[in-house]
């Protein structure tokens, strides 16, 4: 018992292990909120990319795509049917997108990734329908403009988010009103007795119908290299009435006040821009815009037709936010040349694959990739086609590891110079206890006690201060903001509104063990010395 009331009086005695203490303390500590915030940008990052990409795709190397998708998904069920949840079919291409910004009408062109999708499918439309700013469209998504409603917050921030007044009046709202001022423009301009401003507004009105028909579409033959091509027709009334992307053959003109082109989701990052922490936008849903893209022929041809915007994308990932366009299925393979006339069978370029809850994604990849091709097809999982990303981050938490470590280490080293200077210290006392009969191993074990009580206290102190620390870490941040006058996580860089934060307490234990492991350590060459002191020398000179 009297090695463990000499370590109970050392503790509450020797203040100057307090700072062995706080050092282990404060180490402890910083590791757990550090691993649990990097945690938390893991899985957030993690899970937005799993949202947004299948858990395996099948693509094609080839913009023409494979044909008969149907094919490919049969034979991919009889090889992984056990495994794989669903299967859907899309094109993905690269385009330019095209709209007309300012009063002097200037035409602003950006590069991006255009897809097909199948509005009909609600199992490829729940990939993304969560990300959209209508809430009707995250229920039942649809390429029909909505009228109202649109998020005025970001749907994502929990009503944290800046305000968007703009969106207040996007949708059917925005159209009719852009219509009536380009109408009220083109009156305007055929009164004016200037000729110059009545040959303005006749070009004008020129390019606003030349926008608002349906343009020419090559047909398939010119598509795979013949030379015919039909011309563009315009729906009748009534067909436009029953659906708004149908071509039937009239020459009445088309009403954007109360018609809309094909359906169009883009991302949010194309139509708008941050100023002072607030969302600027260029277009809303609502506005036309122009997609051009290549054909699937060879030599691939250039072809281009109108758009209606009817929602925005915006999944916090700014590498997909500023490319992604969405577009029906059907609509994208008729311009492209994708379907035979013949058939009606369509080409794809991918088939974006679901697995089943708890399945293996590697070895499913293995399992399609032992079917097709590699000279033709591709077949990567979702953690394949961002591994750089994802390595990064696990590379980046290693390293955060390792230097916050070193402070623990640190502390550890403290323990090792203060237990010295209490065997110099105690020196008599160690003499006094082996003269009464204490043992090598009984005073050694006293001072190996005293540094794992050490590592005991200031661990557990910091798992304490830690685990408090990032449970409010919120709460922290927001009232360090308001005390300095500047946000601390400001969500413009990294896209959350809130810091998150995971604790996986398989780390919190290796922490705290390591520490209690660092200290218990750092005694034992002091208790060691302490064990070899001879009591006639030890007390030779009291």
């Amino acid at each position: 018992m009297y090695k463990y009331l000499l370590c109970w009086r050392y503790l509450r005695s020797r203040y100057i292990a307090l700072a062995s203490i706080v050092s282990v303390t404060l180490g402890v500590a910083t590791m757990i909120v550090v691993n649990a915030v990097m945690a938390g940008f893991a899985r957030e990052m993690q899970q937005r990319l799993h949202n947004i990409l299948s858990d395996v795709v099948l693509e094609s190397h080839s913009l023409e795509g494979f044909r008969d998708p149907e094919w490919h998904m049969e034979l991919m069920q009889r090889a992984a049917g056990d495994d794989i949840e669903r299967m859907v079919a899309a094109v993905h291409v690269p385009a330019m997108l095209s709209f007309q910004y300012g009063g002097r009408g200037e035409w602003i062109t950006r590069p991006v990734t255009l897809i097909g999708i199948d509005d009909e499918a609600p199992e490829q439309a729940a990939e993304f329908r969560q990300y959209l700013q209508h809430p009707q469209n995250r229920k039942q998504f649809s390429f029909r403009l909505r009228d109202g409603g649109y998020d005025v917050y970001d749907h994502q921030a929990q009503d944290r988010g800046t305000p968007r007044p703009e969106m207040r009046h996007a949708g059917w709202t925005h159209r009719r009103r852009m219509a009536e001022l380009r109408r009220a423009a083109a009156q305007f301009g055929r009164q004016s007795p200037d000729a110059s401003s009545q040959q303005g507004a006749h070009d004008h009105r020129a390019a606003e119908d030349e926008q608002s028909s349906t343009p020419s579409v090559p047909d398939d033959a010119e598509l795979r290299g013949g030379d015919t091509a039909r011309p563009a027709q315009r729906p009748s009334r009534a067909a436009r009435s029953a659906d708004p992307f149908a071509r039937g053959g009239t020459e009445r003109r088309f009403d954007p006040r109360t018609e809309q082109h094909t359906g169009l989701v883009m991302g949010i990052g194309l139509a708008s821009f941050r100023l002072e922490g607030t969302d600027r936008f260029l277009l809303l849903p609502g506005d036309d815009v122009r997609l051009t893209f290549p054909t699937a022929g060879t030599p691939p041809r250039a072809v281009d037709d109108t758009f209606t915007i009817v929602d925005f994308y915006e999944s916090k990932m700014s590498e997909y936010d500023s490319s992604l366009v969405f577009v029906p299925l059907r609509r994208l393979q008729e311009l492209r040349g994708m379907i035979e006339p013949e058939t009606g069978i369509g080409y794809v370029t991918s088939i974006q694959i679901k697995l089943k809850p708890g399945r293996e994604l590697n070895q499913v990849r293995d399992k399609l990739r032992a079917l097709f091709p590699p000279q033709l097809y591709s077949v990567s999982t979702w953690r394949d086609k961002q591994g750089a990303l994802l390595a990064a981050v696990h590379m980046e938490t290693a390293i955060l590891n390792v230097l916050l470590f070193l402070i623990i280490a640190v502390a550890g080293f403290g323990i090792l110079a203060i237990f010295f200077m209490i065997v110099v210290e105690k020196t008599r006392d160690i003499g006094i206890l082996k003269s009464l009969g204490a043992g090598g191993r009984g005073i050694m074990g006293i001072f190996l006690f005293y540094g794992l009580l050490l590592g005991l206290v200031g661990s557990g102190a910091g798992m304490v201060l830690g685990l408090a620390f990032t449970q409010n870490i919120n709460a922290i941040a927001d009232a360090l903001g308001r005390l300095t006058g500047r946000p601390v996580f400001d969500p413009d860089i990294y896209y959350f509104y809130e810091i998150p934060a995971l604790i996986e307490w398989p780390t919190v234990t290796w922490i705290v063990l390591g520490a209690l492991g660092i200290a218990a350590l750092a005694s034992v060459l002091p208790a060691r010395r302490a064990a070899r002191l001879h009591p006639v020398e030890a007390l030779r000179y009291e």
